[in-house]
């Protein structure tokens, strides 16, 4: 490709409407332009890169065994209606009416149209175990849209559905496409950590992430160091390694606390530490029923904790209005002493002498509190999100953290949707049985994304070389040497991607745009060239030039090739 018939417009200042790097070097590299909140065009750049990823992952899958299909975006709601998820999903799911006032929606997902695949078609044991898999446009009509194609509306996604005959077929599939989502990753040159996970609204029992570790990922991973073990912190029990230190009980003790709301300005207040004071928040089950969760004011509430415990019910936070009437007093003054709500305790309260609770009365206190005999909890359980400090399940040391970026999740579906849809198939004894499912994903475009928040310096993009949309930039300084450039470009054009830039710009110009959009190698033709005869390569990653004759160039980007 010549850069004077490309289109690729680039932007010399960062867009106000961007929050991320990615989100930002997207854009100025000329890879995508918003077309709605949540939704984007990809221009050809950004298209290149995103079939480069596409063809990372079918070829993958494609050697694992899976075979590849499509399946319509428009997914008509009896297929939902029969696994409970069309009324269940929520308002990610758009619905809409055709001409004929038949209901349907934009897949945010397809297990129901896979599993009606199959069942129509899959009859016997002997057709099993099967693997299939799409690579296609999803929409998931999120509340709020964010962070350019990391968290959009509209997404390209891979998402592959497994059907075996029995459990142990399920773990084998499972396993196959966790070694085959690692090879994945590797190849398109991620630093990444499989965690345990949540199942969400996917559902099934047991799950792993795929995340790219990255500062600004949406997600925290807890992990142990010494056994390996990783999670969500959503799902990382929160084992407590701190020790109490032994304190006589004393009086309980109401206190004026005027104007103070958050555990941060009642320890202020009241000049103690933030693990001193509790915060006491209420949920709301199924819209009639209100629980209260107490935790100490330094912990978060780990609301996938608190959806397991009450499970089968939907789960809020009481809005201020609700919890003035259920309670008689605002948040920030509510306390578990008195309430006549079920009472939810998180575990790392057992045995912590003299703490405070809010009075529930607007301006007050109760300090030096004591769990059994100023109140008496429904439930003590871990409630919380996991911290540093905390414990690793398995080996007892202490968690570290980091954050992530969910680019991959695998599922353990078992019969959740083959059950409700009748998918079933004759096993070896003759018997009907349900098809044992797994279920597997991979966000193609948010991979683009996740790449860039890796792989980036104050220039620009530095593409890894597997996924770089041109993996090699021709640029010459001289009218008089463009012959000479042309001759490499159109050698090194035969084995890779390779774009040349004969533009009438500045060499400054070119330069930084051959830095911004990440090309992994720039073969450049300027002074060096006019007296010695040699190019001048720059690898993009580490800034390292080196001088070579044009005949060389050809075995010099096979050995980079081979150390990608």
């Amino acid at each position: 490709m010549r850069w004077s018939k490309a289109f690729i417009p680039t932007l010399r200042e960062d867009p106000a409407e961007a929050e991320t790097i990615s989100h930002k070097l997207l854009l100025r590299a000329g890879m995508i332009r918003k077309l709605a909140s949540g939704i984007y065009n990809f221009l050809p750049l950004g298209l290149k890169a995103l079939r480069k990823i596409e063809n990372v992952v079918r070829t993958e899958m494609n050697k694992a065994g899976a075979q590849e299909v499509l399946m319509p975006i428009v997914q008509p709601a009896e297929l939902w209606q029969e696994t409970g998820r069309w009324d269940a999903y929520g308002k990610e799911l758009l619905r809409f009416k055709d001409r004929k006032d038949h209901d349907f929606c934009l897949g945010p997902t397809h297990e129901e149209v896979i599993t009606d695949m199959v069942r129509r078609d899959v009859k016997s044991y002997k057709d099993l175990p099967l693997i299939l898999y799409q690579i296609a446009t999803k929409f998931r009509d999120e509340i709020r849209p964010r962070f350019g194609i990391m968290r959009a509306r509209e997404f390209i996604m891979k998402d592959a559905y497994s059907f075996d005959a029995d459990w142990e077929g399920l773990d084998n599939s499972y396993n196959l496409m966790y070694e085959t989502y690692v090879s994945i990753f590797t190849k398109c040159g991620l630093r990444f950590k499989a965690v345990e996970a949540h199942t969400g609204a996917i559902g099934g029992d047991v799950s792993h992430e795929f995340m790219v570790l990255a500062e600004t990922g949406e997600d925290v991973l807890a992990f142990c160091e010494k056994c390996g073990y990783a999670s969500n912190v959503e799902l990382t029990p929160a084992i407590s390694g701190e020790k109490y230190p032994s304190e006589p009980e004393k009086p309980l003790e109401k206190v004026y606390t005027p104007g103070v709301k958050t555990a941060q300005e009642v320890a202020d207040f009241l000049g103690l530490p933030v693990s001193k004071i509790t915060k006491t928040l209420i949920y709301i089950l199924d819209e009639k029923e209100a629980v209260a969760v107490c935790i100490r004011g330094d912990h978060e509430v780990n609301e996938v904790k608190l959806e397991k415990l009450f499970p089968e019910k939907s789960i809020r936070m009481a809005r201020e209005d609700e919890i003035k009437r259920i309670v008689g007093a605002s948040p920030g003054f509510i306390g578990p002493k008195g309430l006549k709500l079920k009472i939810v305790v998180d575990k790392a309260l057992e045995g912590y002498p003299n703490f405070v609770i809010g009075a529930n009365e607007d301006e007050y206190h109760y300090i030096n509190a004591n769990m059994g005999r100023d109140f008496i909890p429904d439930i003590v359980v871990d409630i919380r999100k996991a911290c540093p400090g905390d414990l690793c399940p398995k080996c007892g040391t202490p968690l570290s953290f980091i954050r992530g970026i969910e680019v991959g999740h695998i599922f353990k579906l078992g019969t959740k949707y083959s059950l409700p849809m009748k998918a079933m198939f004759l096993d070896k004894d003759g018997k009907m049985k349900p098809f044992i499912m797994g279920c597997y994903g991979i966000g193609v475009s948010r991979i683009l994304a996740a790449t860039i928040e890796q792989n980036h310096d104050e220039n620009g993009i530095i593409f890894p070389w597997q996924i770089a949309p041109y993996q090699i930039g021709v640029v010459y300084l001289k009218d008089k040497i463009k012959e000479e450039a042309e001759k490499i470009y159109q050698q090194l054009s035969k084995n890779w991607d390779v774009i040349l830039d004969d533009r009438d710009e500045r060499p400054g110009v070119k330069f930084k745009d051959l830095d911004l959009v990440g090309i992994p190698l720039q073969i450049i033709l300027g002074k060096t060239f006019e007296k010695t005869g040699e190019v001048e390569v720059k690898i993009r990653k580490t800034e390292e030039r080196k001088h070579m004759k044009p005949d060389e160039l050809e075995e010099f980007v096979k050995e980079f090739e081979n150390k990608a």
